[in-house]
């Protein structure tokens, strides 16, 4: 007999002048949002048949329960684990539900409320932004259970520095979201009254942008984490090049070029 599923994803679409955003919304409240394999999959297969419509423009990702985004991995599932190949194949699912985001070709805003810890912060820093409370803490306190963090943790040292990651990596400490602003882990904070607002200004903003250069410049972004300066320029290059030939800047150029004729005329 298979055993009932503990948590729930809820998929929010709403459609827009400009396009379609979508609230990703994971629900496992009465543990704090862990994250278990069944949560990890299903997670995953969201972001990628998100990745598949072509009207997206943008994801707001959040926990529910005002308690806590992503509390961290299951530890109740870890602490089952004896085998080398079974952590391997468990870390693997928190990496493909990360790699899904950062392949999702729209940006993601993480929303931030409670806590933030290990696997839950390895999620958030694979989403393109993230937007907190004043209540929010973030920590990694795998070395204070036996194991280091790993997966996208690697991506701690690219927002915050080495010195930073080490503080949060060796010494398992957790901070609040007036330090994590001030680190660069997360891009805003503001009263858990003012959340929703303040994640509503930045969607707006992107849905504003052209669709085909937004995703573009994600695109880009991802490639510039991988090449040298060098190469990195040049498929910026490219990147351009190719949105002229697409021609979506024609109208919105034009529009301004003409609003400023008119205001100086």
């Amino acid at each position: 007999m298979t055993a009932p599923v503990a948590h729930k994803i809820e998929v929010r679409r709403e459609q827009r002048e400009h396009g379609a955003v979508v609230h990703v919304v994971y629900d496992y409240s009465r543990r704090l949002n862990v994250l278990n394999p069944s949560a990890l999959r299903d997670l995953a297969d969201t972001f990628h048949s998100l990745a598949k419509d072509e009207d997206l423009r943008v994801v707001v990702f959040s926990g529910v329960g005002g308690k806590a985004f992503i509390g961290g991995a299951d530890i109740n599932h870890m602490a089952a684990l004896r085998e080398g190949e079974e952590g391997r194949a468990f870390i693997t699912l928190i990496h493909k539900l990360c790699q899904a985001i950062r392949d999702c070709p729209v940006p993601v805003i993480c929303r931030l409320e409670g806590y933030t810890l290990g696997a839950g912060l390895e999620v958030a820093v694979a989403c393109d932004m993230r937007i907190a409370a004043e209540t929010a803490f973030f920590g990694m306190p795998e070395v204070k259970v036996g194991v280091p963090s790993v997966v996208e943790a690697a991506l701690l040292p690219r927002l915050i520095g080495w010195g930073r990651t080490s503080r949060l990596l060796l010494t398992a400490e957790t901070i609040g979201a007036a330090k994590a602003e001030a680190w660069g882990l997360v891009e805003e904070v503001v009263p858990a009254a003012e959340l929703d607002a303040a994640i509503e200004r930045c969607v707006g903003a992107i849905v504003e942008a052209t669709p085909k250069a937004v995703r573009s410049q994600k695109r880009l972004m991802r490639r510039w984490e991988r090449l040298p300066l060098d190469e990195a320029v040049q498929a910026g290059i490219d990147a351009f090049a190719q949105s002229i030939a697409e021609g979506e800047h024609i109208e919105p150029m034009g529009n301004f070029v003409r609003r400023k004729k008119a205001q100086n005329s």
